[in-house]
This record gives C-alpha cells, structure tokens and sequence, in this order.
C-alpha cells in the first residue's frame, strides 16, 4: 500500500512548445531532486489522457509516494494565437496597448506591484525606440554620400534587422504577443474555443476529485493563474461550492490583475467575486524580481474587501536556495527567473514544483517546511 497518493493537475502559462517541453523539463528537474535529495524518483513515459490532457506517473521509492501528473494542454489555442507576422503583430498590439490607455487601472496595478507594469510596457516602447536608435549612426553617415530620404530608408531597414536580435534575446516578441493574446480578452472570458477549453478541463478534474487520493493539487504558472480562475469558478459552481478538504490550488508567478483591472472585463470580475464568496485553499508563490508576477497580491481584494478563500501569499525566496552566483544571474536574467519556480535551485525547497510533485510532505507540511527554513 502506497504511503502517499497524490494528484496534480499542471496548467501552464502562454507556451507553444507544449507537452513535450514540459515532460522533459520535469524529468530534468526531478532528477536534480533525485541527486539532491538521495531519494529514488523515477519518471514514467508520458500517455495520453485524453486529446487534452498528458500523463505521467512519479514514483518515489525512497519515501514511498506515487505521484499521478496530468498536464492540461492549451498550447494549440496559444499557438493559434501565436502571432508570426511581425507587422501584424505590431497593428494588433497597437490597438491593444490603445485600448489599455481607455480602459486599464494603471493606478491599482502600480499599487499592486510595480514590476509587472514595467514588463507590461518596457516591450512597445523599446520596439519603437531600439530601431530607431540604431538606425540613427547608420543614418548620419549614409548621409555622406546619399540623398535624406534614401539614407532615412537605409537606416531603418538596417536598424530593424539590428534590433531583431536583441529584442529577441529579452522575449520582448513573446511578451508582445502576451499582451495581446490577454488584451483581446474580451469581456475577461476568454475566446468560445478557450471556454470550451475550460469546460473541458472540469470535466477531466472532476473525475479524480473523490479518488482515493491523499491530496489533489491544481497547480497552475504565469498565464495559466488567470485561466484557473474561470476554471476553479466552474468547479465550484459544478460541485455546490464546496471541494474535497484535499484539494489545493497553487499558482506560481500569478498574473490575475492584468485581466482583472481591465475595467471592460466584466465577465471576469463577475468570476472573482464569485470565488471571493468561496471557501477553498489557495496557495500563491510569487517572487519580488519576477517582472512577471504580482508578488504579494491576493487578486480577490479587487473585487471586495474580505474574501473567503483561505490563501497565503508566499515569496519562493530564491535567495535562499541559490547560490549568490546563481541568484545574482537570475537577477539578470528575467525570462528565467519566471520559470524558476519550476526548478530546483542549488538547495531544494518545500515549495519548488519537483518538491510538491515527489516529496512525501503534504502541501500543508510542505508550507510549514518551508516557513521553518532559516
């Protein structure tokens, strides 16, 4: 008999590159976990579930503990979404970053936290101003010996090309089509073929709610926290809004206020308020340089002033579990420090995904574990 049975349901962020990614970064970091620990961490060949949904069984032996993994799969809707044309992408992000002007609380998202704001914004600008800047010096010496509007269009074509490298290098492509895939929300409900999508995935987690499982774990990074508010609303409106007392929400590097202060999101404010009448577990782990995440911000308090869930607001304090070498790099390095929360760092923590998926703690012990660490 297995000492302990868990179940994880993963909902990842605004990813094309899907499953595969996902399965073998898993292994990767399990095996680091493995290495760290002493402890024998296996990883199955992954299965199809379901069209929508990848499995894998974690085992470890050492403790004793088999973990179910189930990964919900939205990357065909994210790379439908995936906007390859940088022209177009640059039309719909304008009209997106228009309608921001109308309609977003820039005041409460500066509140809340200051860097998501930054990664919001740093992204248009520097699409417009890098070019333009290195286009300039191109520009003053093709003047030499060509007439204005002819080094004007050689300067430009050259300091497009030139610029496409380095905006490359700090994601701001993929940051552009975030936004935009997040500003074309709609009413906060997402597109019919999303909601579908979202209905779908219910469905696969009811169906191991009441399992003999010792836990049941909805984990969700980045993107995915805003889709699990829709998606924890219908599970709760499915099951008379109440959950198994074993089942937990988790969200790394949540994102929620970049919907909910859209004053036009009137769909998804209805979801928040609905939740903030609720009683579940909610566990969030956002961390302060992540530009990325609302470190700190429980996004029910948008809605009212005294929401029911039962959340703690944790930092991963990275810090702790890197070295200062490391850390400092993940300081430089933003894109990576928002998948940080999916690693093992240098130190193993409670509370890094490999931990949750393979430790013999449960999420609560795991919590206390991790608040005890010095």
């Amino acid at each position: 008999m297995t000492t302990f049975k868990r179940k994880v349901f993963y909902l990842g962020g605004f990813d094309p590159r899907g499953v595969r990614f996902y399965y073998n970064l898993a292994k990767e970091q399990l095996g680091r976990y493995a290495d760290k620990t002493g402890e024998t961490v296996t990883v199955s060949p992954r299965s199809t579930g379901s069209p929508i949904r990848s499995d894998w069984t974690v085992r470890n032996d050492t403790a004793d503990v088999t973990t179910d993994y189930s990964v919900l799969r939205w990357e065909d809707i994210v790379r439908q979404a995936w906007i390859r044309n940088p022209v177009q992408l640059g039309i719909r992000a304008a009209r997106v970053y228009r309608d921001h002007a109308r309609l977003y609380d820039f005041a409460t998202v500066r509140a809340l936290a200051i860097g998501p704001l930054v990664t919001m914004l740093y992204p248009p600008i520097l699409s417009l101003v890098l070019p333009l800047l290195l286009a300039l010096p191109v520009v003053l010496v093709a003047l030499v010996w060509l007439p204005w509007w002819l080094a004007l269009g050689v300067g430009l074509v050259i300091g497009g090309a030139a610029a496409v490298p380095v905006l490359d290098a700090i994601r701001a492509p993929w940051l552009l089509r975030f936004a935009v895939f997040n500003g074309e929300f709609g009413d906060g409900e997402g597109s019919s073929a999303l909601q579908a999508r979202l209905d779908a995935f219910a469905d696969e987690i009811a169906r191991d709610l009441h399992a003999d499982h010792h836990e049941v774990l909805l984990i969700t990074h980045s993107n995915g926290s805003i889709l699990a508010m829709l998606l924890m609303a219908r599970l709760l409106e499915r099951h008379g809004g109440t959950l198994p007392a074993n089942f937990v929400l988790v969200t790394y590097g949540h994102c929620i206020p970049l919907i909910a202060c859209r004053r036009d999101a009137t769909g998804f404010h209805a979801r928040l308020r609905y939740l903030s009448a609720q009683d579940f577990r909610w566990i969030d782990i956002g961390s302060p340089p992540d530009g990325a995440a609302f470190f700190g911000a429980n996004p029910l308090l948008l809605v009212g002033p005294a929401p029911r869930p039962r959340i703690d607001l944790l930092s991963p304090r990275f810090h702790r579990f890197y070295t200062p070498e490391t850390y400092h790099k993940g300081w430089r390095n933003k894109y990576e420090i928002h998948f940080d929360y999916l690693r093992v760092g240098d130190r193993v923590s409670p509370l890094d995904l490999p931990s949750l998926t393979a430790s013999a703690r449960g999420i609560e012990a795991s919590v206390l574990a991790f608040r005890a660490i010095a």
